[in-house]
């Protein structure tokens, strides 16, 4: 859920350096279809979908209480993760070694955690 399309894809595709898949004007709903691919995909797509009703947008970066609800794999963690910052992307906590990778939260546009992690 995000607030308008331009500004998150802005965020996806220049901060994240995500693909933007597609982008079509749905006129008979006054929408867009917006899917955004991670760097290196071949099948994962995000859709970003305009809030449009009060209660949608109530919950734009809180959709799922706060927790980390995303996962981007890397195939270089230090590349992304300093290009993340060079880029403006905001980290909540610090890089860790763990036993499966290292990782790092970072936040999205809107507040939504997402784990940044390398093998």
């Amino acid at each position: 859920m995000v607030r308008e399309y331009d500004e998150a894809i802005a965020f996806f595709c220049q901060k994240l350096r995500f693909t933007l898949v597609e982008d079509t004007y749905q006129p008979e709903q006054d929408k867009r279809w917006v899917v955004v691919a991670p760097p290196g995909s071949s099948g994962t797509n995000l859709l970003l979908a305009r809030a449009t009703t009060p209660e949608q947008t109530a919950v734009i970066g809180q959709q799922t209480g706060g927790r980390v609800f995303l996962f981007l794999q890397t195939d270089d963690f230090w590349r992304d993760y300093h290009n993340m910052l060079t880029a403006g992307v905001q980290f909540v906590r610090p890089p860790k070694t763990e036993l499966y990778g290292t990782v790092a939260v970072f936040a999205d546009l809107y507040g939504n955690l997402w784990d940044l992690i390398g093998e």
